[in-house]
């Protein structure tokens, strides 16, 4: 068989811009994905009459024409973005612990400070603070990792030396007093999945400056319109995807990469793998752990597998104003403390934190006329479901489905009324439909000790490249930049300089 420039190994959004990139740049490429269609978190699915979005919640880095952010430029460059209509959402979340807080935070700088200040008046000078802090950290972020400053030095940039490894709950405790302050500052960290006490204060403030600054978005349509525009963009351009085809090994020689076995056993020679799935299935199975780097390993064997979700999408027979919800994104917490409620995303009791997603909100043509669709998200890790049965599993699934249920009536009374179709996922779930260790959505665990800043990538197998969650964080922003960085990567090693 005929051999390509370039084999990108699993379509989802890392995999997607990677060989939309590669393409482009003019490189002979094959797309492997072993489901039937593209975009791994980045889908759809659909029950009775309504089309579920499976993980998109907000999209950020996306900024406007006037001005556009990051993931903006990437699709841009990658010409989609006339393919994809985004919708912008006026406000960052409302966060609610009932009975203790209620808090809705704009998508504006001032806004959120005038927002917090109003609930937290005692600390509203050192609200301000804190945010002139987040937008100078990051700035300095920026010069120093992106722009790669050759003359950066702690007197040029004292704030990103002096905090680039912190924690967040080290700058919310130097900063604030009250706890529901903090919870209120801090209610992102779920989309790191990583707790304050553990989420680095360089990831916080990341989100913090792209979600303000660049506004939070939605895919109308879903985030599957996304996958097929890059799908449609990458074989536009000579690209070759075949689906329901998996890899099952990279062959080496001399070190380097040299050919793809697919499942159906055909071996297509090839000097460039980009891979868009998980670091243990990409090393111990396709590559093997006998011609695997040694590193590879010592720097797995430090690290842990983050968490899935138990996750439900509902179809509701009447509009978000019928049921109380005025935001589309809403976080309900049992409690107050993030770091408790990470502990319990390894139990099965009680739900601590949920966050209930509704586009409606800022798309009410996102379901059928007079209905919402809602994803209720609880993180998880895997493990606690393993331990359960086979014979009890529908049991527990549906035992904490209603847990779930109870803690969104709290906020929002009358829900479980009006749910018309309802489908519940757990970890094991997505382990299924992702080929993920885990079900994890967001790779390894991002621990401080773990950052990019720290360990820097190595890609130590000549002609082998990676992309996506696993290689440079979680998130939808990360992943889609992370495979066209690397499919530009890839094109240099190819001696392509691209179009």
């Amino acid at each position: 068989m005929s051999g390509f420039d370039a084999i990108v190994i699993g379509a989802g959004n890392g995999g997607l811009t990677a060989a939309a990139t590669l393409a482009k740049g003019g490189a002979k490429t094959l797309l492997l994905e072993r489901h039937n269609v593209p975009g791994g978190c980045a889908t759809s699915f659909c029950r009775g009459r309504f089309e579920f979005e499976v993980a998109l919640h907000q999209l950020s880095g996306m900024g406007d024409a006037s001005f556009p952010g990051p993931l903006r430029s990437v699709l841009h460059g990658l010409d989609v973005l006339d393919r994809v209509e985004f919708v912008s959402m006026k406000n960052l979340y409302r966060l609610t612990i009932p009975g203790r807080l209620d808090i809705t935070l704009p998508a504006d700088r001032n806004g959120t400070v005038e927002a917090l200040t109003k609930r937290f008046p005692a600390e509203g000078k050192r609200i301000k603070e804190f945010y002139d802090l987040v937008y100078e950290f990051f700035n300095q972020l920026i010069s120093v990792i992106y722009m790669r400053d050759p003359e950066a030095s702690s007197e040029k940039y004292p704030l990103y030396f002096k905090y680039a490894m912190a924690s967040s709950q080290d700058l919310l405790d130097e900063y604030f007093n009250d706890p529901l302050l903090k919870a209120s500052v801090a209610a992102y960290w779920g989309y790191m999945g990583l707790p304050p006490r553990y989420l680095s204060f360089s990831d916080l403030a990341a989100l913090i400056f792209a979600y303000i600054e660049f506004k939070p978005y939605h895919i109308r349509n879903g985030s599957q319109a996304l996958s097929n525009a890059l799908i449609e963009k990458f074989t536009e351009n000579g690209g070759e995807v075949r689906f329901n085809c998996g890899a099952q090994k990279i062959e080496l020689e001399n070190g380097a990469v040299s050919a793809v076995v697919t499942e159906r056993g055909e071996r297509i020679p090839t000097g460039c793998v980009v891979a868009n799935i998980s670091t243990p299935v990409l090393y111990n199975e396709l590559i093997g752990v006998e011609e695997s780097p040694k590193e590879k390993y010592e720097e797995m064997s430090g690290r842990t597998i983050g968490p899935s979700s138990f996750t439900l999408y509902i179809g509701m027979d009447c509009t978000p104003a019928e049921l109380g919800i005025e935001e589309t994104t809403n976080f309900i917490g049992a409690h107050d403390d993030f770091n408790h409620a990470f502990s319990q995303l390894r139990d099965i009791d009680e739900p601590a934190m949920i966050l209930v997603s509704c586009f409606n909100v800022s798309d009410p043509g996102a379901s059928p006329e007079g209905t919402c669709q809602i994803a209720v998200v609880d993180l998880q890790y895997l493990e606690p479901w393993l331990s359960i049965p086979p014979s009890r599993y529908a049991e527990e699934k549906y035992r904490y489905a209603a847990k779930v249920l109870d803690l969104v009536e709290r906020v929002f009374p009358g829900f479980r009324s009006h749910i018309e179709e309802i489908e519940i996922s757990t970890p094991i779930t997505h382990v299924r439909y992702l080929g993920h260790p885990g079900g994890a959505f967001y790779g390894f665990d991002q621990h401080i000790k773990d950052s990019r800043l720290i360990n820097p990538p190595v890609q130590p197998i000549s002609g082998l490249f990676h992309a996506g969650a696993w290689a440079a964080g979680g998130g939808f922003q990360p992943t889609l930049a992370s495979g066209a960085s690397t499919g530009r990567a890839a094109l240099k090693h190819l001696g392509m300089r691209g179009r």
